[in-house]
């Protein structure tokens, strides 16, 4: 009996090392540099695309796209409409590899406007599309219902054909453009930028044009916005080329550029490989192959900064994983990861914008190509939408590599806010923050506050005479600590559309400033200082 007994003792005993995670507790500091920004975003940084794919779009065979189309959209979502206004005001790209295959009806054309046809002898795979002017004309008022700000890639290889090799010669045929511009202006249209072509650049996707020549295209279209736009005190900006980053060719395109000619630099940024790799997860979740997308910041900053140039770097298209992404990785949980990474890096190297493949479509989309209700991505962005100025401060962690720290400026308040990714699923970080000399209310201690007692300082907070000693914190997690949820936890409860379509409240705890910032296990915090003031935010 008594070896029985441990036989069974020794199989528990192996069981629960196999099916438990030893949770462990480190330190760790964030040091912030306050004395200067180090860059600057615009206010409305974050942005999501609407793309041109129809239905029968497939990849690996999946067809992930439904009816989120600029095409088909259905505008009267009510879901769809409040998400957009959540921002107030969210930039949306209209714009995708079917972009230059469109042409656009023009006004009085009796011409029939026909959608795009799958077509597998055609450049990506599809027949040439139409835009009815009765659809951009919904397109336009659903957005002014919505408060975006609008930037429309148009059609780069319009009048062109395309060599065996991929290689396009001729210059680009304007008409087209021209009289959706017109058109545009005449309705009252408002909008933000336009941007010439899609992946073309470099060695381009399906087709390729050189950067001599597109440097001449672009310039006419900056041309025919100054003429179209003329009695405008604002006049749209002018975008490209919107593709992948070849320092070669981006750079003889900006020198062959007239100095005038554009007022954006785009990049699109697929870093994670295609949708079916089986190892999107471990990229995520891998501090050494996120590093690896600082690359293609830097570089186009060092580009921009070594032209005669005035034009910013925008990301106009990203979704990490080509192909339509991956589903349960790409529009769950983990994904916020390499998501509010990506935005913390591009911050950092000025970039002013960055757009995320997709509003809705594919398996990518901030909201559920289906039901429309918010993926995870979409409150992390609605967070730092909300949270993260435009200043950006030096900062540096010192601890485990598992933790990404980012900080900026507080949005429309005072202070810093600081974001913190913990990559670690065993560990959970307590960290204190260093700002220098900048002033707060209290040293940093070591003291830890679990969830209970963070709720009673919450209590204690609502007196509006004592919130200069506290902060405000917004921890995220997967639903049942499962990455592959698209059910995502602030501060424990699930975030949740209800009856009415509104978009929760997005409401802190609070905890003291004289508290470390606790980072659980495969977690992320936003933590809005507003009483700790550095020079770089006066």
């Amino acid at each position: 009996m008594a070896s029985l007994s441990n036989l069974l003792h020794l199989i528990f005993w192996l069981y629960f090392v196999g099916h438990s995670s030893i949770s462990v507790a480190l330190q760790g500091l964030v040091s912030i540099n306050g004395t200067a920004p180090i860059a600057e975003t615009d206010n409305d940084f974050v942005c999501a695309t609407i793309d041109w794919w129809p239905p029968e779009k497939c990849d690996y065979g999946t067809c992930s796209w439904g009816r989120a189309s600029l095409l088909n959209l259905d505008l009267n979502k009510p879901i769809l409409l409040n998400a957009i206004k959540a921002f107030s005001p969210l930039k949306i790209r209209l714009g995708g590899t079917l972009q230059d295959k469109v042409t656009y009806q023009s006004y009085g054309s009796l011409q029939p406007c026909a959608p795009f046809v799958q077509k597998s002898s055609e450049v990506f795979g599809f027949s040439q599309g139409c835009l009815p002017l009765a659809r951009w004309d919904q397109l336009n008022d659903f957005f002014k219902q919505a408060g975006a700000a609008v930037i429309f890639g148009l059609n780069a290889l319009s009048g062109r054909k395309i060599g065996s090799d991929g290689s396009v010669i001729e210059a680009w045929n304007s008409s087209n453009a021209e009289s959706l511009l017109r058109y545009t202006v005449n309705k009252g249209y408002p909008i933000y930028g336009w941007e010439l072509g899609n992946e073309l650049s470099g060695n381009g996707v399906g087709a390729r044009i050189s950067a001599d020549q597109y440097a001449y295209d672009i310039s006419q279209l900056q041309n025919l916005v100054q003429v179209i736009y003329k009695d405008f005190k604002v006049k749209p900006i002018v975008m490209a080329p919107g593709g992948f980053l070849d320092v070669n060719w981006y750079t003889e395109f900006l020198h062959k550029a007239p100095y005038s000619s554009l007022q954006a630099v785009s990049q699109h940024i697929y870093n994670l490989g295609p949708g079916v790799a089986t190892d999107l997860v471990e990229k995520i979740l891998n501090p050494s192959y996120l590093d690896g997308g600082l690359q293609m910041f830097s570089s186009l900053q060092n580009i921009l900064k070594s032209s005669e140039t005035s034009a910013v770097s925008w990301v106009s298209e990203a979704g990490g994983a080509w192909n339509s992404g991956h589903n349960h990785i790409t529009n769950a949980f983990v994904f916020s990861f390499w998501y509010l990474d990506q935005l913390g890096m591009a911050s950092k190297y000025d970039t002013k914008t960055y757009c995320r493949q997709s509003l809705i479509g594919g398996n990518y989309g901030l909201l559920n190509t289906n039901t429309f209700l918010p993926n995870p991505d979409y409150y992390s962005a609605l967070l730092w939408h909300r949270l993260m100025g435009a200043k950006v401060l030096s900062t540096s962690f010192s601890g485990t590599n598992k933790i990404r720290a980012y900080a900026h400026c507080s949005k429309a308040s005072q202070g810093i806010t600081l974001l913190l990714i913990n990559l670690d699923g065993n560990t959970t970080v307590h960290i204190q923050v260093s700002t220098g000399n900048a002033g707060s209310n209290g040293s940093l201690s070591m003291q830890e506050q679990n969830q209970t007692q963070r709720k009673k300082i919450s209590r204690m907070a609502s007196n509006n005479e004592l919130l200069g000693i506290f902060r405000q914190e917004y921890h995220l997690t997967a639903k049942d600590g499962d990455l592959h949820s698209q059910t995502m936890l602030l501060n424990g409860v699930p975030l949740s559309v209800g009856s009415t379509a509104a978009i929760p409240d997005l409401e802190p705890e609070y905890n003291y400033q004289s508290n470390p910032i606790d980072v659980g296990p495969y977690s992320i915090v936003f933590a809005h200082m507003p009483n700790v003031t550095v020079p770089a935010c006066k």
